[in-house]
């Protein structure tokens, strides 16, 4: 399975750097669809189940971006599998809790994924490092493109695309960027950047997406409108405002090194000091000390890591990317210390 495969658990495009590789960790772009007579996932039979993920699957078969990936069924894997999936954002939490048949195709490089009967008939998912939406798109539109050859899609002239969520409705296109923002943090400005996001038709969450908890300075900032906008603008809308965010940021490095140099240059080594000595650390504290290390080394202060490899352990050092590639399930003090050996063997200086 590729879940098993090594490049798959080391998710190496995360480690290639995007535009704006700095600030912005991730772009993912993902449209909603469902197929014309029949009902939505939820309200579907079985028989009726059956049948639309056969259809869908079939489709998605057909598509040059997805023709040699595999599927994922997802009742035929374990908890912890359903975990990492989640974890790399290639399932929703509604395919994680979900009783329904339903599978994943995720590409090679883990940039392109299909899930089929989510919420939605079919989610279409494109991951790019960096700030790099309008790529994202493209290849999105694509997938699209290239699965309406072989399904109708429910529509409507008056509203656009129809969605099991009404919110959805429209486009049916939710955009996101994952920012790094520990200075307008510790400059108390990030709830005045929080307020003019939201004037602005967009949405601020947690690193996981709706409902999380923010943690190591991680924001997703991702659009709220998919009705009356077009693809187009959405995306312009979002690049637009997340290069301002971009500036901010930008602005409030420049404001702490003028103000407070050596205080930060004492919490970047002390936070990268245990990291690099810790014997046992949670996810929790992980991602905090993680947050100033990596501010240090976009401001020059710390060489003797990469931002390659902060994003790497961001997201491996997780529950079940540990799991994963300990090739067991563990307990909570298993997993911390596992954690631990993790990032000292990551940040060693021949793997940075």
């Amino acid at each position: 399975m590729i879940m098993d495969d090594p490049e798959f658990l080391s998710c190496g495009w995360l480690s290639n750097p995007g535009p704006n590789h700095e600030i912005v960790l991730s772009t993912r772009v993902r449209i909603a669809r469902n197929v014309k007579g029949f009902p939505f996932s939820h309200w579907a039979s079985t028989g009726e189940l059956a049948r639309l993920v056969s259809s869908c699957s079939a489709a998605v078969r057909k598509t040059s971006l997805l023709r040699d990936s595999e599927e994922i069924h997802l009742e035929e894997v374990n908890d912890l599998d359903l975990s990492f999936l989640r974890e790399r954002h290639q399932i929703s939490s509604e395919m994680v809790h979900s009783q329904n048949q339903r599978s994943v195709f995720v590409s090679n490089d883990q940039r392109v994924a299909a899930m089929v009967a989510e919420e939605d008939h079919l989610r279409l998912q494109v991951l790019q490092p960096g700030l790099d939406l309008k790529s994202a798109w493209g290849i999105c539109n694509t997938l699209d493109d290239e699965i309406s050859k072989h399904l109708s899609f429910a529509y409507c002239e008056r509203l656009g695309y129809l969605t099991a969520c009404p919110t959805n409705v429209g486009t049916g296109l939710r955009c996101s960027v994952m920012v790094h923002l520990p200075a307008l943090v510790m400059t108390r400005q990030i709830q005045k950047m929080i307020n003019a996001v939201s004037q602005l038709g967009m949405t601020v969450r947690g690193p996981s997406g709706e409902g999380s908890e923010i943690k190591g300075n991680l924001f997703q900032i991702s659009n709220q409108v998919t009705l009356g906008v077009t693809e187009d603008e959405i995306i312009e809308r979002l690049s637009n405002l997340t290069e301002q965010v971009i500036e901010m940021e930008a602005k409030a490095i420049s404001q702490l090194m003028d103000e407070a140099e050596e205080d930060i240059e004492d919490r970047v080594f002390r936070a990268y000091s245990i990291l690099t000595s810790a014997r046992k650390l949670n996810s929790k504290e992980t991602l905090e000390l993680l947050s100033p290390v990596r501010l240090g080394i976009r401001a020059g202060l710390l060489k003797e890591a990469s931002l390659n490899a902060i994003n790497e352990v961001f997201l491996c050092s997780r529950p079940a990317h540990l799991q994963k590639k300990a090739g067991r399930e563990m307990g909570e003090r298993e997993r911390d210390i596992f954690r631990a050996q993790f990032i000292r063997d990551r940040f060693k200086p021949s793997a940075c």
